[in-house]
């Protein structure tokens, strides 16, 4: 982190002081060594003052130098070696100036400036030749500065374009996650509704069967409880979903029914979907799968279903698909790998979600965890893996309905 001084960078400041004591070293020499007077040294140092303010304040900078080289040249003291002064403050408005104008009148000045002092300086040849080189000396020190000036402008720019980037990829992040949440919100009402309409329906089948066989109505009673757990559980990670506050909600997506809830059952109309799209799918996987809650049974089928919609998009038409299932006791990892050998397509497959975002919004709602990227073989590859509760008391639940 660098340390700031009067706002300034440590590493600048220092370097300007530098500066500035060289030329006051100039201007001390020259008087103790009785070249020059006391005021003229004076002129020195006021010039070396001036420098020190040189990035902040050049075109000011520019302009005083320059009425303090005009007395010089008034008071007939002709070039001294304090003058490189004048050089420094010429660089420094081409390159620090807000516009370039400004450097180019400091340019004028300064060749002037330059014909004045060959008249002034004593010499062997005629004075053109001095103002010649003095002159050349001047357009060297104005481009070099013209140079750095384009660099500087053009880091600038790339800093000030990459964060704009950064601000519209957040900005995009965060649009897309909002998104995302609101469908999730959308689909576990939709849960929670139907877990509602179960608890209604075997309540009422309590109360008529309550007295006439007593067993059926304590398995009924029983359905209630779990199914009245299974919804508050599903309404915690709903609360926990949209706990942060002051979240745009954009409009529910138009490319998909709001109470539309698609199961396992339907992988394999999914599948043949795909393939019909030119997706070269094989599936795959260990176990058997227990019955889920209606909304983590949704969140598996998001997962497969973006995860090709991800490889026909990028991976495109004629791509081999591995697709596996791994069913454990306690997670399920759903697995979709590509070669990205086959050709784009013109218009993919509709997705379920937003991509990789979308994915982790749904499986991070159930605790889960998503790996994604590139394999070694030029494809990619998603891996998912959901935790699973414990399904007792939804089979049994299941049977007594």
């Amino acid at each position: 982190m660098n340390r700031l001084i009067l706002g300034r960078p440590l590493r600048g400041v220092a370097f300007d002081a530098a500066v500035c004591g060289l030329v006051v070293f100039f201007a001390l020499s020259g008087y103790l060594a009785g070249q020059t007077g006391l005021a003229a040294s004076a002129v020195g140092v006021a010039m070396a003052a001036a420098l020190f303010f040189r990035r902040t304040h050049p075109s000011a900078v520019g302009a005083l130098v320059a009425a303090l080289a005009l007395v010089q040249v008034i008071a007939g003291w002709g070039p001294l070696s304090y003058d490189i002064s004048v050089l420094i403050a010429l660089y420094s408005v081409v390159k620090y100036a807000d516009r370039l104008r400004d450097g180019i009148a400091a340019g004028i000045v300064a060749v002037i400036g330059g014909v004045l002092a060959a008249l002034q300086a004593p010499g062997t040849g005629p004075w053109w030749m001095s103002a010649f080189f003095y002159t050349l000396i001047v357009g060297a020190v104005w481009l070099a500065g013209l140079n750095l000036r384009t660099r500087r402008l053009y880091v600038v720019s790339l800093e000030e374009r990459a964060a704009t980037l950064e601000r519209e990829r957040e900005a995009e992040a965060r649009a897309a996650v909002a998104e995302e949440r609101t469908r999730i919100a959308r689909e576990l009402h939709d849960v929670v509704a139907h877990s509602m309409a179960v608890m209604i329906v075997q309540a009422d089948g309590v109360r008529f069967t309550l007295d006439r066989d007593p067993a059926t109505a304590r398995e009924a009673a029983k359905v209630v409880a779990d199914t009245g757990r299974a919804a508050l559980e599903e309404m915690r990670r709903l609360v926990g979903v949209l706990r942060e506050p002051d979240r745009p909600e954009p409009l529910p997506a138009a490319d998909e029914p709001a109470h539309r809830r698609p199961a396992l059952v339907e992988l394999p109309a999914l599948l043949d979907r795909f393939r019909a799209a030119g997706l070269r799918i094989t599936c795959g996987g260990a176990g058997t799968p227990p019955a889920l809650p209606p909304g983590l049974e949704l969140t598996v089928y998001r997962v497969v279903q973006e995860s090709l919609t991800n490889a026909l998009k990028h991976a495109g038409v004629g791509a081999s698909v591995e697709l596996t299932m791994d069913w454990a006791a306690d997670a399920v990892v759903v697995r979709a790998v590509d070669d990205g050998g086959g050709r784009p397509v013109v218009r993919p497959a509709p997705s379920g979600g937003h991509g990789l975002v979308g994915m982790r919004e749904r499986v991070g709602v159930y605790d889960g965890s998503l790996a994604a990227g590139p394999t070694l073989a030029g494809g990619w590859r998603v891996q998912a893996r959901l935790p699973l509760p414990g399904t007792a008391g939804i089979e049994e639940g299941s049977a007594a309905a």
